[in-house]
């Protein structure tokens, strides 16, 4: 008999093919002058540059716009999002999923509903951020200056100021560079390219690469913001970005897990007297599943669906609470995945729930993440089924950039309007009745905030986060009384996503103690500050700086004692 199980659902407000490693140096190839290590960092980096575009990973980009906020200081104002997957056989290009009319090139328009049709921005242009430079990073072009060492997560990282030298051109990269201090890799870079002129500009960045194999790091993270950007005589922009990369790996490792796996084959069992026939009702049931299991598999093959993990077991947890506390035996079981985009949306697949990270990163507790399973477990109980058509296996062959115009799990108005009277049926027998406050302040946040972020919000497989009026309607608790009270969470508030196999894992961070009303952001972006680790390390077991022996500073080739380790 199944039992009623608390999820791990913590609140945070913060943290968001083969490959051919690359060897750990030998003392005796270790740099042993700051040119040396120099001469080391460039060296990898062109060779990156070289290595990043053999894949083609998916780049999604979220902008948020801002306005002056009195109690905030700022708060969002119009919004614009762009998914496509990396194509860098010609440049730096991308091939849109969300656009079924672009080649890449289209212009991300107006930003949102605070400006007027003027600032354009390009979906390249993000992407680009990935390199610090392709076209001549040198001693010939640049500068380099030590600062000092800097641990970011586990790994110690060499810190230099990297200057154009004069005459070097535009477009050249002006800032600070971390590097790894084995293999002597950029891991980060942090500024800006230079040269930008009236029609156009280059944006402030902060970009991460993550160690997902021996000796590789790829581009993972891009967190982009302007201030005061004054434009058009008297016109003015401030946004804030993220961009994120991942799928880098998608495909490979299947591939080769089932050419190296070792399977046995057991002895054929005679079942000739059992009774192995299907009813026309199981076999109904079956032709279903299979077109949910080929609609999942699709999506997870092309990177929009996350293979099953932690994040996966937390959801079904949830829903074995509602259906043990409502009586329900559901056949075929219901499962839960993860859609891996930013967007705010849920659906069902069958008898698959699938709610996307983003939706799972703003969720402030347990009780409003039951209160999106639950309505979406309402449509499976109601019998609103997925388009069978799709166990046909001709439907799953198409095209990447087609995806989102040839899959809809979209409800209608009344199917949505009856999940949502079901929903609250299952919640008010549910462990979680007496904590729908929350959920009540949830969503009245965001319907106070739809009009300034109308992408988040706009699902692209599904429909938009389902409005319980009932649950609307309760009494949230008041703020103002509590101010540590959390209607939502910031983007990339709970989930971190594995850029090399699309893996999820929640993320795990420390209390923040007292939070400010300025610090709560809810549905806001926020930077990225990624704790890093080397490929094979324990993440659970960060290493302390004051641990460690003091190094040799390669600058003076002393010790460097009371400097981070």
């Amino acid at each position: 008999m199944r039992k009623v199980v608390t999820a791990i659902f913590i609140l945070i407000l913060s943290g968001v093919g083969a490959i051919a490693g690359t060897d750990t140096p030998t003392p005796a190839d270790r740099p042993r002058t700051m040119d040396d290590v120099i001469d080391r960092v460039i060296t990898n980096e062109n060779r990156a540059n070289q290595q990043i575009k053999q894949y083609s990973p998916l780049v999604e980009t979220y902008i948020q716009n801002l306005k002056p906020d009195k109690d905030l200081g700022y708060a969002p104002a119009g919004d614009k999002y762009f998914l496509g997957r990396a194509d860098f056989s010609k440049g730096v290009s991308l091939v849109s999923l969300t656009d079924t009319n672009s080649k890449g090139k289209k212009i991300i328009g107006s930003i949102g509903n605070f400006f007027s049709f003027a600032m354009q921005f390009l979906p390249d242009g993000f992407l680009q951020m990935i390199f610090l430079d392709s076209n001549g990073f040198d001693k010939q072009h640049y500068k380099f200056d030590y600062v000092r060492r800097e641990f970011l997560g586990e790994v110690r990282c060499l810190v230099f100021d990297v200057t154009p030298q004069d005459k070097s051109g535009k477009g050249r990269f002006l800032g600070r560079i971390w590097v790894e201090d084995q293999d002597y890799n950029i891991v980060r870079f942090n500024g800006a390219y230079g040269g930008g002129g009236h029609s156009s500009w280059y944006f402030h960045f902060d970009s991460w690469r993550t160690n997902v194999q021996p000796g590789q790091w790829m581009p993972s993270f891009i967190y982009s913001e302007e201030r005061d950007l004054h434009y058009a005589l008297a016109k003015k922009l401030d946004f804030k970005a993220q961009t994120r990369l991942w799928g880098y790996n998608l495909g490979r490792s299947s591939q080769e897990q089932e050419l190296s796996k070792i399977l046995i084959e057991s002895p054929v069992q005679d079942d000739t007297k059992t009774a192995n026939d299907l009813t026309p009702i199981q076999a109904q049931r079956s032709w279903d599943r299979q077109a949910e299991d080929n609609v999942v598999d699709r999506l997870e093959r092309i990177g929009l669906i996350a293979p099953r993990g932690e994040v996966d077991k937390v959801l079904e947890t949830v829903i074995n609470n509602l259906e043990v506390t409502n009586n329900l035996d559901i056949q075929p079981e219901v499962r839960c995945r993860v859609m891996t985009t930013t967007t705010l949306e849920s659906y069902t697949v069958g008898h698959t729930i699938v709610l996307s990270r983003g939706l799972i990163d703003v969720l402030p507790d347990e009780a409003s993440l039951a209160t999106m399973l639950a309505h979406e477990l309402g449509h499976v109980v109601l019998g609103h089924r997925l388009d069978s058509s799709y166990a046909f296996f001709d439907q799953l062959l198409i095209d990447d950039k087609e995806t989102f115009r040839h899959f809809g799990f979209q409800r209608t108005a009344d199917e949505e309007n009856s999940a949502g009277v079901k929903a609250m049926q299952l919640l008010n027998n549910s462990p979680y009745k007496n904590q729908l406050g929350n959920a009540g302040l949830f969503l009245t946040a965001l319907s106070t905030r739809q009009k300034e972020i109308p992408n988040l919000i706009s699902g692209h497989l599904g429909n938009r986060v389902p409005v319980i009026a009932d649950l609307k309607s309760t009494v949230p608790v008041d703020q103002k009384q509590n101010p540590q009270m959390i209607a939502a969470l910031p983007i990339g508030g709970r989930v971190k996503l594995d850029p090399w196999n699309d893996k999820l894992d929640l993320l795990k961070s420390k209390p923040v103690g007292t939070v400010a009303e300025r610090e709560k952001m809810p549905f806001e972006v926020t930077p990225f500050m990624p704790y890093l680790t080397r490929y094979g390390a324990d993440a659970s077991k960060p290493i302390a700086a004051s641990a460690a022996a003091p190094p040799t500073d390669p600058k003076t080739g002393a010790s460097a004692p009371g400097k981070p380790q």
